[in-house]
């Protein structure tokens, strides 16, 4: 597989506005899995933007009691360590589950590695003349889950002769029991977290990558000093800390996922797979879909192969407005049709 452009990613309302109109104030924006109500930071102090951002304990100390694992390095955002990661091989034989979060196989591709895209059923047959193996658990956009003994046993084969399974788990907080993480990672295993989606903290950037030491030593090299601000790195040990928030989260999330996927399936748009920030419907009309919700400043992800959409949660006080949006997209299709 050859990836041409860069990928596109969702909550991209400019493009949006260039292509249909209005003003941002006009859209609800499905097109992210970022929680629509992020943790509630005060405002920072002072002395913490003055403060020159080593890698703080106070931080990694909240991060390995929250994450249940002992080798941890604080990223700037879980972007950073994809775009690295494939600069600490060799060219060699990569393997991405697809379809998945695209800025994977666009960067190995960009660091010379011949590339394979695969569906999860392909994996295993594949999985002999690989050398990496790029997942992202549960997966974007299809909400799907591979389930632990099956990637522990696809991580035994690959570390064998020296290779790597990288899980991206940046949707995993919401179910964290079908994480891999555990107190000290093997060799060969890498995975990553987000505090952008379920802590709706895209902003901050920060991510956390869990593998073995020597990698991380590796990774914190390639990063530099002082990469993840001072900023970032005290918002997150305040919003790893706040068990009762999370769990408080994890309920207002459930609850406004099922409400999404009973608005989507009354439309005909099927939810096919969800995570609790992620709803996926597959259609054979997604492009008309995509375009009649535009039409209405409804804006979510479009996939061109496999034909679907992907939807986010809107605002807890935007839902009847969502809903009136979609029966008028679904109203002007069927119209149409007729």
């Amino acid at each position: 597989m050859l990836v041409l452009s860069p990928p596109r990613h969702g909550g991209d309302l400019l493009r949006a506005m260039a292509d249909y109109g209005g003003e941002r104030a006009d859209w609800l924006d499905c097109s992210s899995g970022i929680a629509p109500e992020p943790y509630p930071l005060p405002p920072v102090p002072a002395s913490i933007w003055q403060r020159l951002p080593e890698q703080d304990a106070a931080l990694l100390a909240a991060a390995r009691d929250y994450y249940g694992c002992d080798t941890l390095l604080a990223v700037p955002g879980s972007q950073a360590a994809i775009a690295l990661l494939p600069q600490l091989r060799a060219p060699c034989r990569v393997g991405v589950l697809s379809p998945s979060y695209a800025e994977h196989a666009w960067q190995w591709q960009q660091h010379g590695h011949p590339l394979r895209t695969l569906a999860a059923e392909q994996i295993d047959a594949a999985l002999p003349e690989l050398d990496v193996l790029v997942v992202v658990n549960p997966n974007n956009p299809t909400g799907a889950l591979i389930d632990t003994a099956r990637l522990r046993d696809w991580h035994g084969q690959l570390a064998t002769r020296g290779g790597w399974l990288v899980v991206d788990e940046a949707f995993a907080d919401a179910a964290p029991a079908d994480s891999l993480l555990a107190a000290r990672l093997p060799e060969g295993l890498i995975v990553l977290r987000s505090l952008g989606k379920f802590f709706g903290l895209a902003g901050v950037r920060l991510g956390f990558v869990a593998a073995a030491p020597a990698l991380l030593d590796a990774l914190a090299l390639r990063l530099g000093p002082w990469s993840v601000s001072a900023p970032a790195q005290w918002a997150g040990e305040m919003a790893l800390r706040d068990r009762a928030w999370q769990t408080a989260q994890r309920y207002r999330l459930a609850q406004a996922s099922q409400k999404l996927s009973s608005l989507l399936n009354e439309v005909g748009l099927v939810v096919a797979g969800q995570q609790a920030l992620l709803h996926w419907c597959p259609h054979p009309q997604a492009a008309l879909w995509h375009a009649a919700l535009a039409q209405q400043r409804l804006w979510c992800r479009y996939f061109a192969a496999p034909a679907g959409l992907r939807f986010g949660l809107p605002q807890p006080e935007q839902f009847d407005l969502f809903a009136a949006r979609l029966k008028a997209a679904a109203h002007t299709l069927n119209k149409d049709a007729r």
